[in-house]
């Protein structure tokens, strides 16, 4: 299946010469997944809500300002003719939920992951929310602040974070959205002088005050394909995932990101990897990306990985000009999640790291096993004699 049918031409435009404060207020009143950034009708790129809360643009700058000039890697494109497997590949490795169509060359409209996954809802039920979701989410707690959830968010990449009441029971969601939009609001309603000060005012609110509650969960049997659509007709980009006889504990997080992933997923004899952001590659390639984890997860041979994920993040931190990078690598295998992070100026020393401590989890995780082995063996002699 290909994306002609699904792909539209409905979608917002503005020139790189547009104030970043009309773009601000254009995601607050019409929610768009992404803004398609045009020069003088030419295409450039794609800017999304989670770019502009992280951004210190301020509102009188210039969407040219928020542009990323020093990645030399094009922004991601998709022909109107394209495989809606590979289509959600350049997605989930773009970070995007929206990518421009072309036709002939030219910019003919977009492709968002709702229409990806409205197309193949169907075909969802062969799925659980086991098989595809994130363990061990990142948390914070209520009364932590919003530059701290700003923090969180920015540093792992996630779009949303379940929240901890003193007793450690999940008590609400904030995400992006939730942010921005309390950002937005708050500073269209002060004036300049009361705006000394206001944004670290604004940062120390705790994200109680912003948080949604109460929280929509799933279980881990629940199907792929109702998890999705809880979440298209709620509108939401991801569910808190609870143990089915407690939905005060949360053990995890499905989002429609890791439902694109999953519909990447092959079965050829190469390991499916899949880079986040893979424009941030350097001195590495994918090919000796992919080598080296296929070398890491050789050594444990009953580990069977299905899938991997690599994700770069780039600080602010420079080092002689290269940014300080940090690279996670989680594993899904039938023995688990499996994860390692790390970081390094440049994505090759940061990947070399995480790929040392992915190694060393995959180790820890095959002693583990081995022990489980030894003790049900001893055991089983024990209750012959």
């Amino acid at each position: 299946m290909n994306i002609a049918d699904i792909a539209t031409k409905e979608y917002i435009e503005v020139d790189v010469g547009t104030r970043m404060g009309k773009v601000r207020s254009t995601f607050e009143d019409r929610n768009p997944k992404g803004i398609i950034v045009t020069d003088d009708g030419a295409y450039e790129g794609v800017i999304s809500e989670r770019e502009v809360l992280q951004s210190h643009v301020e509102d009188d700058a210039k969407v040219a300002a928020l542009m990323k000039p020093s990645r030399n890697a094009p922004a991601p494109q998709v022909d109107r003719n394209e495989d809606i497997r590979e289509t959600a590949r350049i997605l989930v490795e773009s970070n995007a939920k929206v990518a421009p169509v072309f036709e002939n060359g030219d910019l003919w409209g977009v492709i968002t992951d709702d229409a990806i996954l409205e197309a193949v809802l169907e075909n969802l039920d062969t799925l659980s929310v086991e098989d595809i979701y994130s363990d061990d989410p990142v948390t914070i707690e209520e009364d932590d602040g919003i530059g701290r959830a700003i923090n969180q968010l920015r540093e792992h990449g996630i779009s949303r974070l379940p929240v901890l009441n003193e007793n450690g029971y999940l008590s609400g969601v904030v995400t992006t959205h939730d942010i921005a939009d309390f950002v937005i609001r708050k500073s269209t309603s002060t004036t300049t002088g009361d705006r000394v000060g206001d944004s670290q005012r604004m940062l120390d609110v705790p994200v109680y005050d912003i948080m949604n509650s109460p929280v929509e969960t799933t279980t881990l049997d629940t199907t792929a394909k109702t998890a999705v659509e809880t979440m298209l007709e709620k509108d939401y980009a991801g569910l808190m995932v609870t143990p089915k006889d407690d939905d005060r504990v949360v053990i995890g997080v499905i989002t429609k990101t890791d439902v694109l992933r999953a519909l990447t997923f092959t079965e050829e004899e190469h390991m499916d990897v899949q880079i986040t952001n893979v424009s941030m590659l350097d001195t590495i390639s994918r090919e000796s990306i992919v080598q080296s984890i296929e070398e890491v997860a050789d050594k444990y041979a009953d580990m069977q990985v299905m899938h991997s994920h690599v994700r770069f993040h780039e600080h602010s931190e420079k080092l002689r000009g290269t940014p300080l990078v940090q690279c996670q690598i989680r594993l899904r295998t039938n023995k688990g999640q499996v994860a390692g992070t790390g970081e390094g100026y440049g994505a090759e020393n940061a990947f070399r790291v995480a790929i040392d401590k992915l190694e060393r989890n995959v180790l820890e995780v095959k002693g583990v096993t081995s022990d489980e082995e030894y003790r049900g063996q001893l055991l089983r002699k024990l209750n012959e004699i």
